[in-house]
This record gives C-alpha cells, sequence and structure tokens, in this order.
C-alpha cells in the first residue's frame, strides 16, 4: 500500500463486523418483541404503575385447561369510578404480557362480584365486555351470596339475558366450587378457593425490573450496533498523531461500551436470581407459567448479551489490531522520511566533498575531515538500518501494508550501501591524493636539499685536487639517495594516478619534475666543473657556488609558495563571528531649569510632547509595518516550494539564523507595545509607564542582537542569490535585505532618543520620574546589550560565563605586572612595558583578555578577546590610589603574591571600577562576617580545654569563651582591628587559585596599614621567625622532633604539617596535627621551637591552596575560608 492510502477492511475484520452486527440486531428484536411487544403496544409497568397498583384487575399466571390465559376481576367496590383511560391501559397492558401463542387461545375473565350489588355486577360486566382488547374465551362471574341480591340477580338475568349477548358464554355461578368445576383449584390463588401463590406487590416489582432490564438491553444493543458501525467506517490517518488520537477515542469508548455491558449482565444476573428464589414456606403449588415465561426470557437475553459480548470482543481485537498496525505504520513511515532526509543530506554531502587536497598536509587535513564526517553520518547510517529491520519485522508480523513497507525497506539499504559506497571511494581518492602529494614534497624536499648542497660547497676549498674530489664525492653520494625520491616517468605518474589528477595538481607535478630535471642539471654542470678541477690543470679553474637570488629565480618554486596560505578549511567548517559591536555613541543632554512658568510655556511644552509621542508613533507603526514586509516578502517565501529553486544552497535550513528572533519581536511590537503607545496619545508624558511595564519583554533585542554577527556574515555569502534579488523585486524595496535587517538594532537605540526629548520637555510633569526611570531602563538595556556582544566574543575560556556570576563591567586598560616570586629583571622590565588588556568584572571573578581587531567588513570587523587569565573575587584585594597618576589604581591576589596595576582611560572610568569592586568586595565581606560569627560560636562550645593542675578547667574555659566572643565581637567592625577567626580546611577547586591565608597589608601608600599589630605586615612576616608573641592561627610545617614527650600535650615529628588553632589559657595553643590526625594543646614556648622558622601555611603556592584572609585596601576583599584580616588606613 503506497503511503497515504487509505486501508481497506479485511476479509476476516469483515466478517467478524457482520456476525458481530447481526447479533446487535438479534439483541434488540428479542428485547423488543418477546418482552415488550413495543411494535404493537408501547406502554410499560412503569408508566401505569399507579392503575396497576389499585388492583382492580390482575393477572395471577393462572391458567384454564387448555391454557388459556387467566384474568381476575377482584371484588372492588369502586370499579365503576375508574376512569375509562386507566381501565383500557390495565386491559392492554395485562393482555400483552403472555405470550403471542397463549394470548391466541383467548382469555379467560373471572369477576368476583360476591360482596357486590347486582347492579354492580351487570355493569362490571357490560364494561369488560365492551373494551376488552383481546380474545375472550369464557367470562365466569361469581354473582352476589346475599339472599335477596342472589334472587334479584337470577330473576334479572333471566330477563336481561340479551343485554349479555356477547361473542364469549358468560356463566353466572353461585359459589367458588362451582368455580373450582371450570378453573383447577391450582390455577386460582387464595381468594377464589386456590392455592396458588401470588403476591401483586411482588408481581409489579418482577414485571417493572424486567421490563427496565429489557429497556436497557435494547439501548446497549443499538448503542453496540452504531459503534461497531462507527469503527467499521473509520478510515485510517495519514499521521501519528490522529492515528494515536483514533485509537486513543475508540479504546475509550470500547471501555464504555464494555461497562455498559457489564451493568447489563450483572442487572439481568440479579432479575434472575429474583425469578428464582424459592416460594414462601407453606405454599403448595410451585412456580406457575408466566413467571416461568419470564425466567426464560430474561435467560434468553442473557445469553443473547454474552453472544453480543464475545461477538464484540473479536471484532474490537481485529480493529485494534488494525489501528496499533497502522500506528507502527506511520511511525515507520515519519522515521523513513526523517531518516531518508538525513540520509539524502549526507550523501549530498559526501558527493560535493570533491577537493583532493594541494598539499600533504592539507590531504591528511581532508582525510580527518573525512573520517570526522563518516562518525556523524554513522548515526543517521545505523538508524535508516535499524528502521529497515523494524520494517522486515512489520512484514514477518503479516502487517496490511507489506506492499508499502518492503520497497522503503530495500530503499533504505540501497541509501546506505550507496553512502558507504561513496565514502569509500571518496577515502580511496584521498588517499590516492595522500601518496602523490608524499613523493611530490619528498622530491621536492630533495631538490631543496640538493640546492643547498650546492650553495653550501665552500668556494675556496673546491679550488685544490683535493677539495675538488671531496665535494665531487659528497655530490655523488647524495645523487645516490635520489633512486627514492625522484620522479622517473612522468606518464606512468599520470597513469597511475589518473583518477586524482586535476589541471592543478597536474601542473603542481610538472613543476615538481622541472624542479628535478633543474637541480640534476646543476649537479651535471657542478660535477663537470669538480672533475676539470681534480685533473691537476696547470691552470685552476674557480669554481662558482650559486647566488641565493639565483635560487629565488628557480623555475620550480618551492611547496610553500605552490601550496598558497595554510589558513584552508575543511567542508563544513564555521566562519569566524566577529562581536557585534555598535559604533554610534550616545549624547549626553542637559537642560537648564527655568525659574518661572507661564502659560504660554506649558502651552508650547505640551505642544512639544505632542510632537515627540507623533514621532514616537509614527515610527512604530513604519517599524512595525517593516518587520511584516520582511518576514512575510523574505522569511516566508524561503518555504515557499515555488521560490525553492531560487535558494542557494548556503540557505538551506538557515532562515532562523538569518532572521534571528524577528518574528517574536514583531509579534510584541504589533499585538502588545503599540497599542499600550496608542493609548496614551492624549497623555504623552505618561509614556514612561509603557516602556516600564514592559521592560522585561525588551530582553528579546539581546537575543537579536547576539545572533546579528552570524547574520551578517550569512548575508555577505549570499547576497548575491537570485532569492533576495526576487523578493525585493516583488516588494519594491529600493533598499536590500540587510538594511532591513539592521532594523531592530536601530530602533531599540532609537527609544532612548525619543526618551530624552519627551523627558525634556517633560520636567514639571506628572509622569517626570517614570520617563527618567524608563531612559535608565533603556539604557540599562543597551548596556546590556553590548556587554553580552563583547561576552560572546571571548574564545579561550573552558569554563562557562554563566558561573562567574552577572557580568558588572567591562572595558580596556593598560595593565602592569608585579609578582613577588617573579625574576628581578621581570619584575623590574614589567614595571616599564604595560600590556594591553580588556577586562570583564564579574560577581566571582575579574578576567583578563586580549583584544584582538579582525579585518572584514560590518560585524567582522568587530575585536574578539583572547582569553589569558582570571582572578577569584574571593581572594582579590584593590588599592585606590597609586602615586604619580590619578588613573591607576591596584588589583593583587592571594595577599600581593600578584600586582595588578590598571591605568583606565580616564579617571572617571577609575573611578567607577574601583567603586564597582567596592562593591563585590563589601557583599562578599558581610556573608563573610555572618558565616564567621556562626562558625566562632560553634567552635566555642567544641573546642576541649587543657587541664593544667594549676588551672581549673571550668577557669580555662571561661576564659577561652571570653577571648572568642571578644574577637566576634570585633569581626563586626571595619575600623582598625585585627581578626584571627578559625579556618576551615581549604577546598581545591578548578579554574582559580583560592584564597591565601597570609596576613600582609600592601607595601604602596595607597594602600591599608595598620600601626597597632605588627604582625599583619609583609615585613614582619618575611623578616622573622615566629617567637611566642608572633604566633597565629595557620597551617605550619614541624622543623624537628618533639622529644620533650610532656604529659597532657600533642607530640609532632619533624615534617608534620600541623594547624594552629586557638591560644588557650596558661600560654597553651591548641593544635591539629594534619599529618597523624591528632590534636592537642602545645606550650607556646615548645610550639615556637618546633616550628623554627617555618613560614605559615598560609602563603598559596602553585599545588596547594588553603583557606585564608585577605586584604581590602580601601574596599573589602573575602577569601572563602572566611577569616579576614584587615588593615585600615588612616
Amino acid at each position: 500500500m503506497a503511503e497515504g492510502q487509505l486501508a481497506h477492511i479485511s476479509v476476516g475484520e469483515m466478517k467478524s463486523y457482520f456476525l458481530y452486527s447481526m447479533r446487535c440486531s438479534w439483541l434488540r428484536s428479542e428485547a423488543e418483541n418477546e418482552i415488550m411487544h413495543q411494535d404493537l403496544v408501547p406502554l410499560c409497568a412503569a408508566d401505569i404503575q399507579e392503575q396497576l397498583r389499585k388492583r382492580f384487575a390482575y393477572l395471577s399466571g393462572g391458567r384454564g385447561q387448555d391454557g388459556s390465559p387467566v384474568i381476575t376481576f377482584p371484588d372492588y367496590p369502586a370499579f365503576s369510578e375508574i376512569p375509562d383511560k386507566e381501565f383500557q391501559n390495565v386491559m392492554t397492558y395485562l393482555t400483552s404480557i403472555p405470550s403471542l401463542q397463549d394470548a391466541g387461545i383467548g382469555f379467560i375473565l373471572v369477576i368476583d362480584r360476591r360482596q357486590d350489588k347486582w347492579t354492580s355486577v351487570k355493569a362490571s360486566v357490560l364494561r369488560i365486555a365492551a373494551s376488552f382488547p383481546a380474545n375472550l374465551q369464557l367470562v365466569l362471574v361469581l354473582r352476589p351470596t346475599g339472599f335477596f341480591q342472589r334472587t334479584l340477580s337470577d330473576i334479572a338475568f333471566r330477563f336481561n339475558r340479551d343485554d349479555f349477548k356477547m361473542k364469549v358464554p358468560v356463566i353466572m355461578l353461585s359459589s367458588v366450587p362451582e368455580l373450582h368445576g371450570y378453573i383447577d383449584k391450582s390455577q386460582l390463588t387464595e381468594d377464589l378457593g386456590g392455592t396458588l401463590d401470588y403476591c401483586h406487590s411482588r408481581w409489579l416489582c418482577h414485571r417493572t425490573a424486567i421490563e427496565s432490564f429489557a429497556l436497557m438491553v435494547k439501548q446497549t444493543a443499538q448503542m453496540l450496533q452504531s459503534f461497531g458501525t462507527e469503527l467499521a467506517e473509520t478510515e485510517l490517518p495519514n499521521d501519528v498523531p490522529s492515528t494515536s488520537s483514533v485509537l486513543s477515542v475508540h479504546t475509550e469508548k470500547k471501555d464504555k461500551a464494555k461497562e455498559d455491558l457489564r451493568l447489563a449482565l450483572r442487572e439481568g444476573r440479579g432479575i434472575l436470581e429474583s425469578l428464582q428464589e424459592p416460594p414462601a414456606e407453606g405454599t403448595v403449588q410451585g412456580v406457575n407459567q408466566d413467571q416461568l415465561d419470564s425466567q426464560a426470557t430474561v435467560q434468553r437475553l442473557l445469553a443473547q448479551l454474552h453472544e453480543t459480548e464475545a461477538a464484540f470482543d473479536e471484532f474490537w481485537a481485529k480493529h485494534q489490531q488494525k489501528l496499533q498496525q497502522c500506528l507502527c505504520l506511520r511511525h515507520f513511515e515519519q522515521g523513513f522520511r526523517e531518516v531518508k532526509a538525513a540520509l539524502d543530506a549526507v550523501s549530498q554531502k559526501v558527493v560535493s566533498f570533491t577537493d583532493i587536497g594541494n598539499s600533504l598536509a592539507h590531504v591528511e587535513h581532508l582525510l580527518k575531515d573525512l573520517a570526522s564526517f563518516e562518525e556523524k553520518s554513522s548515526v543517521a547510517v545505523e538508524r535508516a538500518r535499524a528502521l529497515a529491520l523494524e520494517g522486515d519485522g512489520l512484514i514477518d508480523n503479516k502487517h496490511y501494508a507489506v506492499d508499502s513497507i518492503r520497497p522503503k525497506c530495500e530503499e533504505l539499504r540501497h541509501l546506505c550501501g550507496q553512502f558507504s559506497a561513496e565514502i569509500s571511494r571518496r577515502r580511496g581518492l584521498l588517499s590516492k591524493a595522500l601518496e602523490l602529494h608524499s613523493l611530490l614534497e619528498t622530491s621536492m624536499k630533495w631538490c631543496d636539499e640538493g640546492i643547498y648542497l650546492l650553495a653550501s660547497q665552500p668556494v675556496d676549498k673546491c679550488q685544490s685536487q683535493d677539495g675538488a674530489e671531496a665535494a665531487l664525492q659528497e655530490i655523488e653520494k647524495f645523487l645516490e639517495t635520489g633512486a627514492e625520491y625522484k620522479i622517473r616517468e612522468l606518464n606512468k605518474i599520470y597513469k597511475e594516478y589518473e583518477s586524482i589528477l586535476n589541471p592543478d595538481l597536474m601542473e603542481h607535478v610538472q613543476k615538481v619534475f622541472q624542479k628535478q630535471e633543474s637541480m640534476q642539471e646543476m649537479f651535471h654542470r657542478r660535477q663537470a666543473s669538480l672533475k676539470k678541477l681534480a685533473a691537476k690543470q696547470t691552470r685552476p679553474v674557480q669554481p662558482v657556488a650559486p647566488r641565493p637570488e639565483a635560487l629565488t629565480k628557480s623555475p620550480c618554486p618551492s611547496p610553500g609558495a605552490w601550496r598558497g596560505p595554510e589558513n584552508y578549511g575543511s567542508e563544513g567548517s564555521a566562519l569566524r563571528r566577529g562581536p557585534y559591536r555598535r559604533a554610534k555613541s550616545e549624547a549626553s543632554e542637559s537642560r537648564q531649569g527655568r525659574g518661572s512658568s507661564t502659560g504660554d510655556e506649558e502651552e508650547s511644552l505640551a505642544i512639544l510632547r505632542r510632537h515627540v509621542m507623533n514621532e514616537l508613533l509614527d515610527t512604530e507603526r513604519a517599524y512595525v509595518e517593516e518587520l511584516l514586509c520582511v518576514l512575510e516578502g523574505y522569511a516566508a517565501e524561503m518555504d515557499n516550494p515555488l521560490m525553492a529553486h531560487l535558494i542557494s544552497t548556503g540557505l538551506h535550513s538557515k532562515k532562523s539564523v538569518l532572521f534571528g528572533n524577528m518574528e517574536e519581536i514583531y509579534h510584541f511590537h504589533n499585538r502588545i507595545f503599540l497599542r499600550e503607545l496608542e493609548n496614551c496619545i492624549d497623555c504623552p508624558e505618561l509614556v514612561g509607564r509603557c516602556f516600564l511595564e514592559r521592560m522585561e519583554d525588551f530582553q528579546i533585542y539581546e537575543k537579536y542582537c547576539q545572533n546579528k554577527p552570524r547574520s551578517e556574515s550569512l548575508w555577505r555569502q549570499c547576497s548575491d542569490s537570485p532569492f533576495f534579488q526576487e523578493c525585493q523585486r516583488k516588494l519594491d524595496h529600493k533598499l536590500s535585505l540587510d538594511s532591513y535587517l539592521l532594523k531592530p538594532v536601530q530602533r531599540i537605540t532609537k527609544y532612548q532618543l525619543l526618551l530624552k526629548e519627551m523627558l525634556k520637555y517633560s520636567r514639571n510633569c506628572e509622569g517626570a520620574e517614570d520617563l527618567q526611570e524608563a531612559l535608565s531602563s533603556i539604557l540599562g538595556i543597551l548596556k546590556a546589550v553590548n556587554d553580552s556582544m563583547h561576552l560572546i566574543a571571548i574564545t579561550g575560556y573552558d569554563g562557562n560565563l554563566g558561573d562567574l556570576g552577572k557580568l558588572l563591567m567591562q572595558g580596556s586598560f593598560s595593565v602592569w605586572t608585579d609578582h613577588k616570586k617573579g625574576h628581578t629583571k621581570v619584575k623590574e622590565l614589567a614595571r616599564f612595558k604595560p600590556m594591553q588588556r580588556h577586562l570583564f568584572l564579574h560577581e566571582k571573578a575579574v578576567l583578563f583578555c586580549k583584544k584582538r581587531e579582525e579585518n572584514g567588513e560590518g560585524y567582522e570587523k568587530a575585536p574578539s578577546y583572547s582569553y589569558k587569565q582570571s582572578l577569584n573575587m574571593t581572594a582579590v584585594g584593590i588599592t585606590e590610589n597609586v602615586k604619580g597618576d590619578a588613573k591607576k589604581f591596584e588589583i593583587w591576589y592571594n595577599s600581593r603574591e600578584e600586582v595588578y596595576i590598571i591605568q583606565a582611560p580616564t579617571p572617571e572610568i577609575k573611578a567607577a571600577w574601583v567603586s564597582e569592586i567596592r562593591k563585590v568586595l563589601t557583599s562578599q565581606l558581610q556573608a563573610c562576617r555572618e558565616a564567621s560569627q556562626h562558625r566562632a560560636l560553634e567552635h566555642s562550645h567544641s573546642l576541649p580545654l587543657p587541664t593544667p593542675a594549676s588551672t581549673s578547667p571550668s577557669r580555662g574555659n571561661m576564659r577561652n569563651t571570653k577571648k572568642l566572643e571578644e574577637r566576634k565581637t570585633d569581626s563586626l567592625s571595619l575600623e582598625g582591628y585585627v581578626s584571627a577567626t578559625l579556618s576551615k580546611p581549604a577546598e581545591k577547586g578548578k579554574g582559580w587559585s583560592k584564597a591565601s591565608h597570609s596576613l600582609e597589608a600592601p607595601e604602596d601608600d595607597g594602600g591599608w596599614s595598620s600601626a597597632e599589630e605588627p604582625i599583619n605586615s609583609s615585613d614582619a612576616e618575611e623578616d622573622g621567625g615566629v617567637g611566642p608573641k608572633q604566633l597565629v592561627p595557620g597551617k605550619y610545617t614541624v622543623v624537628m622532633d618533639d622529644d620533650k614527650g610532656e604529659p597532657n600535650t600533642l607530640n609532632m615529628r619533624s615534617g608534620d604539617v600541623v594547624e594552629v588553632v586557638e591560644e588557650g589559657t596558661e600560654g597553651l595553643w591548641y593544635v591539629r596535627d594534619l599529618t597523624s590526625s591528632k590534636e592537642g594543646w602545645v606550650p607556646a614556648s615548645s610550639l615556637c621551637v618546633l616550628l623554627g622558622k617555618s613560614s605559615s601555611a598560609q602563603c598559596l603556592n602553585s599545588s596547594e591552596s588553603s583557606p585564608g584572609s585577605a586584604v581590602l585596601s580601601n574596599s573589602s576583599s573575602c577569601s572563602e575560608g572566611c577569616p579576614v584580616t584587615f588593615d585600615l588606613h588612616a
């Protein structure tokens, strides 16, 4: 079956549907004919339930001797008052209950009037005779039993016999025993002296239930038949979503139908159980004929329901199988389309690989590209093979669309084989090219070496006989090596490499061969000269070495000269994208406030505001129309099949690259922003609110601007496409598409100019604050867009720029570096030679990049930035002022191990950067204080206490806690203090160095210093050892063994790395031995000896970083470890 063709119902499904439909028809017929005779009597017990409850007549189920149904009219005093309509309904309903066969025999009426008068008897008989709707066989009347009434009835009956002339005999009975002569006692109820068990209310309940069940069966049969017809007439959809939807809807309807069937079966079984209940105790008679008929009817209906359910299940199974097969087919067809498109694309791509390379390196590069392309294409190939196997599975499972599936499987295998063959052919050609270029380059190299040999032979030595002989031997030895490097026969080369030879390559082979021949000719001439010198001629001949000028004029150029520049790229290589850089700068405007404002001034300002508003609206409407024109005239036409032949290959599937998110911008302006601007036409000064309420929506321009370089590059490649020319002709545009692609960039910059104008004329108006805020927000968006354009131009950064936090500032600076551990000459040289760096300040790091201007046009001329290094802001400090230049400031790292002197273009830019860095460090400092407070408080409760004999534990604990509380209190202040809080173990990170634990202060005058704590100066740390007064918390290396082994103290060994945590009482320090994982209290004097002149591990090296402190100079710096040291500037 061809794709898209509707599947016809199968023979098996047709048979099952026919059987199922027949079952439904029989079920409905059974419910109608055998229960309620709906074609004759449209009455149900539920319809005349109140009339039946009066019991003026009932069908007890008794039968006459010939099987005639017996209808009893009991003594009912108000019989004459029954309306004719009610009487007729009851008679009609009672005569419809027996089967048609029994009713055809005729009914026997038993009229009990023993307690009545003759006049009533006469009226009753006449009424019944006149309106009985069925055949009558016999009428038995029990006349009144009173003496007077009985005598009266005898006389009246004789005289009025003609009035009772009926089609059947009417027999007047004087007593019940006479009645038993006509009807057996077993067929009469107890009130007529019989033994028949009859309860009118029970009979009425059963009749109502049976008829309700019959109606349910009829409705169920109609529903099933209708549902079956719907399933049989369903046309199979041609796509996966529609097929899934049809399968889901049909399954849901099937479940509903099955539930209705189960309800009907449950109802029928309940009625049958009720009918089959044994008679009450004490009754002799069993089940009467009417009850047996009711039971048989319900049983037949239940049987029909079961058969219908089985037929429905069989039909549904076949229908469901067909739908599931259809869904599998649609999935297969969808996968086939996708896989075929992918295979066609890769096949077309590999066919387009015609380049065989122009050098050995180029061919090797092409082979790598081919291998990479084959690896990427293997996904499509493997998917195609898997899909073909899936199709084989469908065929094996006897799918109804085998004729459609099998050709597709064969086509997939053919495409896979064709692609593999093309890859192999392409690899064979490149291998041949690699072999030829290897031969050519080897020959070229041999020629170059030979020419160099000739040029390097010393002329003066060759003038002697021995020197000439030596040079001659050297030449002969070199020529012997040429056997394996030389190209011997051009024709043989042409024949062997005929499949890859193109005019350029053939020309290259010829040039190499010519160079080889020229070089050999030079060797032959040199050999001839040297042989003459070696022959001891009386007149020496002075050979001349070839001059370098001669070499440069050689007819055979070097391989590099033939190959051209080495900046070729493989197929599919991406173009370099320069960042988008806005060239237009904003001019600041200022306006002097007027001393007074008259009515004329206010009116003129209002006119100016309306003028600005009109300009805003007019330009907005024109902007929206231009966007729509581009989207309909260019973007939509790229999907037009009639224009497909005009679209160049470079434009295929590139609509999103060319137009970016222009459609999103158009919908925002057309549906939202333009309408809101139009609402402000009467109050222009309130237009600022429109901008503020939609400021988040303007972020879409950032995405558009970031895509602009790619769009610009694609336009330059394909601007001469006939497609664009045809679209421009249809639109009657004077400008080409690139002018319109620039419209969104121009528009977002236009808003701030219009807002400035509106603000100029609205200084004293209600919406002035909103206008000012809107202007600031628009400028912020422009800055964010500009910054993002610079960010996407950063190259060489391995991490994720998003992890660095928000970009706060960026700009170009002159940078000097000064590192403590650097070489002296490097340090001195660095002070005089600045580097030009572009800095990006993020919340978590500052990046140093080198700006590289690109050659090109438009956005490709924008700069790119090569990443050089980054500094983690948790380990950074700043010095605001550097002597001699108001534009300089310092950024230092790891407590001045690395110092970067930054020179801004202007003092204002410097001030802005210093202010922003100060904000970042201050926010880090605040977070660090809170964490330090929390840890100090916890640590004060967790440290073990020293227990010397002279000091009670409680006293020492109080002193330690007091000291911790003092430090915690001091850390809350920013002025003139030194904090020595606990440190936590270092976390080794990737990319940035962690903050050091150095306690030194900056050395320049612009930094901060402290006269109160000499331990915090860099000089104090560099000059001396560690004395008792100089111990500070930190990490150290033990330089000698602890041989004393004092009790209650920590024993340490040389080489152990220890952490000095906290000073206790009586000159004891709490120390952790990180090597042995032990901890305890150590006397300060012993600790100083053990540590000797070991410097604190707080100084960061290249292999290990530890948490520590940083120094805040005119700002703040906070490490990740949170212990902080501040030297405040006086």
